[in-house]
């Protein structure tokens, strides 16, 4: 009678394993896992290049000002269309290595038109700094950066610059996933990594 009793209490030993996935413990690993493989991090950072007349304040943005430096874009003072005023406004063209640098990174259809968008980059994670559980909530903090795709990105995104953001994970029927709607009290992924600060 000992015997059934010992050889059933091995394959109860041995199959509770097999209730479990991977998914329902939430380890770094995971959490990093999880995060990359989700499509709000994976969408790449596009940069919306305008050439033609634009703003000031536009044409001293930060991007267009790494274009100036670059030697990929070249203005000279326009006057302002009503909805760009206030003046001064720039009338913005490529350079010939401007060209050069975004001609195969422009849509076919695009070509011809004055506003385009540019891939520049895709986010990367760096490590997962914390793991903060309680019950079927879970908060991750996690360092990530910019991964240049070209040479424009280059110019734009320091790939040493690490952000550190924070988000929410939560349990369900079949594993941990990434909070991607806001759920309150829950920090989704969109909105941690619109919020992300510079690491230390």
């Amino acid at each position: 009678m000992r015997k059934p009793f010992i050889v059933v209490l091995c394959v109860v030993c041995l199959c509770l394993p097999a209730c479990y996935s991977p998914r329902d413990f939430l380890t770094r690993r995971l959490a990093a896992d999880l995060i990359a493989a989700s499509n709000t991090f994976q969408t790449q950072q596009q940069l919306q290049l305008r050439t033609g007349v634009v703003s000031n304040k536009d044409y001293l943005s930060p991007d267009y000002l790494a274009l100036q430096h670059q030697g990929w874009i070249f203005a000279t003072n326009a006057p302002c269309p009503a909805v760009l005023a206030p003046p001064p406004c720039w009338d913005v063209t490529l350079t010939p290595s401007g060209v050069t640098a975004v001609q195969s990174l422009i849509a076919p259809g695009d070509k011809e038109k004055r506003s385009f968008s540019i891939p520049t980059a895709r986010r990367e994670v760096v490590a997962i700094t914390g793991i903060a559980k309680q019950g079927s909530l879970a908060d991750v903090e996690f360092t990530w950066h910019w991964i240049p795709l070209n040479e424009v990105g280059a110019a734009l995104y320091a790939g040493d610059l690490h952000y550190q953001s924070n988000v929410s994970f939560r349990c369900y029927d079949d594993g941990w996933r990434v909070v991607q709607a806001a759920a309150q009290p829950a920090q989704p992924l969109d909105e941690a990594l619109k919020n992300a600060k510079p690491a230390q």
